[in-house]
């Protein structure tokens, strides 16, 4: 009996399957690739018409396996450990879950039998190759190579545990593996770009887990419970907290360099049934110089925005829940507008950036000063521009509305679910409405999206203030009245401009259902 081997498809034929090229454009790269010696693939490339990873994705289907972006799979943090970093970095190779009892390993060359063999033999597992780039690989590796060190450090602590309420607390919390713990606990959230950091103790461990672009998900599995008195009382220490007081909320402030970087970190413990709680706002300083082109506006709305912020005074609102970008909306403005002719003053609790050139002062309300209070003294200094980091009361509300009258430009923000609210709030504030009306220039509101790529993007939808709206407001008009007429003059709502965004592949419409109820 004779046994035919299947023919594979031609390289061409399955970029064409897979929609990234045409025929038209296939014939195109043949005539080249014809006159030169680089394969039909890196012509494909170095003519524009297909990505690196459209090549590797159409190779895979050629031999057989299974393409995986990297970017997109959920790695498990724990398959990563099983393979040394020297390893994974010579045979560009990574373990990233498993499969049907294998250890499913991601590979730029899985025909590399040789590092296959040696995977088998160190892990000790049976081995499933995937596909992926040959940059994804590496970029996983260097995302991943602190899990290692965790956990060594977490084992080395939990051999040396001590009994938390002993005197030799405050000196372990010194030692080398809490320290070592803690600082690859935050490389490694600054690798993931997390903009919060949680540690909750449980019953019988403590939880670790990181929220990027606003979700929240365990990039590593839980520290043993007998760490979890050493590695909460080193970060209270870091933060100036009173480790002895466990029974009220404290917050606090770290300043440390991860990786080269300069980083805030804003903390607050919160006392549960299990021990205290620990979130760490991570606040990258290199965030505040990011462009206000680069956060998602779409073209008509980021005109209109900023025909709003270059006008010498008027009032600018940025709403929008906790966590969903309204600082660095606001920083990124104020880059625009940082100039040797302005004068700025910010009063913000706390300041999250701090920004050459801009005047910054942080509330202190046990001093007795306050926003409004701090407004006040602002307005005497002869300020150009002045931002506001929060408005929370009818006295901030008022005093930064008549600066907005007076000559000034402010930028401020709300806690209100989209534009509209936001009149209505000042409103509810008591603010007089006429002065809402004659102050506000534009509002935006926004949320934080995931985009299909490594970065994020930010939603916006300005609302600027016509002369309709402005009467609707004097008028004491709800919500949704000032929202309808709103709409019919071109403002984009949230939703609308997230199913725009992902009609042009910048996101999903899974994602915008999340952010935008």
């Amino acid at each position: 009996m004779t046994t035919v081997k299947r023919k594979s498809k031609q390289l061409g034929q399955i970029l064409i399957e897979l929609g990234f090229i045409t025929p038209e454009q296939l014939e195109t790269a043949l005539q080249e690739h014809r006159k030169t010696p680089k394969s039909l693939g890196r012509v494909l490339i170095d003519l524009g018409m297909i990505k690196e990873a459209d090549l590797v994705r159409a190779l895979a289907e050629q031999v057989g396996l299974e393409f995986v972006d990297l970017n997109e799979f959920p790695i498990d943090a724990t398959a990563t450990v099983l393979l040394p970093e020297a390893l994974s970095r010579r045979y560009r190779a990574i373990p990233i879950g498993e499969r049907d009892g294998r250890l499913l390993v991601a590979m730029s060359d899985p025909a590399n039998v040789y590092a296959l063999d040696d995977i088998r033999t160190i892990t000790g597992r049976e081995v499933q190759p995937v596909v992926a780039t040959a940059n994804d690989v590496e970029q996983a590796i260097q995302k991943f190579s602190g899990m290692d060190s965790q956990v060594e450090a977490m084992a080395s602590i939990a051999a040396e545990a001590v009994d938390e309420t002993t005197a030799e607390l405050e000196e372990a919390l010194e030692d080398a593996p809490i320290v070592k713990l803690v600082n690859a606990i935050m490389t490694q959230a600054v690798g993931d770009r997390a903009s919060d950091v949680h540690l909750e103790p449980a019953e019988l461990n403590v939880r670790i887990r990181f929220r990027v672009d606003g979700v929240l998900h365990e990039p590593m599995p839980p520290a043993p419970k007998n760490i979890q008195g050493g590695l909460i009382s080193r970060l209270k220490v870091m933060a100036d907290l009173n480790i002895a007081e466990r029974r009220v909320p404290q917050d606090g402030r770290i300043s440390m360099k991860v990786g080269g970087r300069a980083l805030d970190l804003r903390v607050a413990t919160l006392p549960t049934v299990h021990g205290e709680k620990v979130v760490i706002r991570v606040l990258d300083k290199s965030n505040a110089l990011l462009r206000l082109e680069d956060l998602g506006f779409l073209e008509n709305a980021y005109d209109r925005f900023s025909d709003s912020f270059r006008k010498p005074y008027g009032a600018i609102l940025v709403t929008g829940p906790t966590g969903s970008g309204k600082s660095t909306t606001m920083y990124s403005t104020l880059n625009i507008l940082n100039e040797e002719s302005k004068n700025i003053i910010t009063v913000e609790d706390p300041v999250e950036y701090r920004l050459a050139g801009v005047n910054q002062m942080q509330v202190n309300p046990k001093a007795g000063l306050t926003f409004a209070s701090a407004l006040r003294s602002i307005l005497r200094a002869d300020p150009d521009i002045v931002l506001i980091g929060e408005i929370r009361d009818k006295e901030t509300a008022t005093i930064a509305i008549e600066a907005a009258l007076t000559g000034h430009l402010v930028l401020s923000s709300l806690h209100t679910n989209d534009a509209p609210s936001a009149i209505s709030r000042l409103v509810e504030m008591d603010v007089e409405t006429f002065l809402v009306a004659s102050a506000i220039d534009a509002v935006v509101a926004q949320r934080l999206a995931r985009k299909l790529c490594e970065r994020c993007n930010v939603q916006y939808k300005p609302m600027q203030m016509s002369e309709e709206i402005e009467r609707l407001t004097v008028e004491r008009a709800s919500a949704d009245v000032i929202r309808t007429v709103a709409v019919q003059q071109g403002m984009m709502t949230l939703r609308d401009d997230g199913l725009e965004k992902a009609r042009m592949g910048i996101t999903t419409l899974d994602e915008v259902a999340r952010v935008v109820k």
